[in-house]
């Protein structure tokens, strides 16, 4: 499936939840079914600037898509983190790169989140784009 096509099934799922607590619900349960990250990536350099929460990112090329894992302390941010791994992962690098992101302000996912937790937000979609970017270069 394209990015595009991922974005529309998320915005189609979360059209079916109710209110706010059902979509945290979702997000909680997205983060507990994010794949492990191994532990040697839980260490400072893979952590994302910018979160209030801790939030470890690893990105590795593999047959021209990036594979990404990832992993937060904290649930909702595990959960945010999650969905965005479901968007970006096995993707091609230049489309990560130039991805829209308007499937956030689809599902109203920014404007329901402390400012502190927007901005984190916006700092793991502009990781996972520098390691598209990064891995884009590295295969010219």
């Amino acid at each position: 499936m394209t990015i595009q096509q991922v974005q529309a099934e998320v915005v189609e799922e979360f059209s079916f939840l109710k209110d706010w607590e059902e979509r945290y619900a979702y997000l909680i349960d997205l983060g507990k079914e994010l794949p492990l990250i191994d532990n040697q990536y839980k260490t400072d350099d893979y952590l994302i600037k910018g979160c209030q929460s801790k939030v470890w990112l690893f990105a590795q090329l593999a047959d021209g898509k990036v594979l990404f894992t990832a992993d937060s302390d904290a649930i909702i941010t595990k959960g945010i983190v999650a969905l965005l791994v479901r968007v970006f992962s096995g993707q091609a690098p230049e489309d990560i790169a130039k991805a829209d992101t308007g499937f956030i302000d689809q599902i109203g996912l920014k404007e329901h989140l402390s400012p502190t937790r927007a901005n984190g937000l916006v700092s793991m979609i502009e990781q996972m784009k520098r390691y598209a970017v990064a891995f884009s270069l590295m295969e010219k």
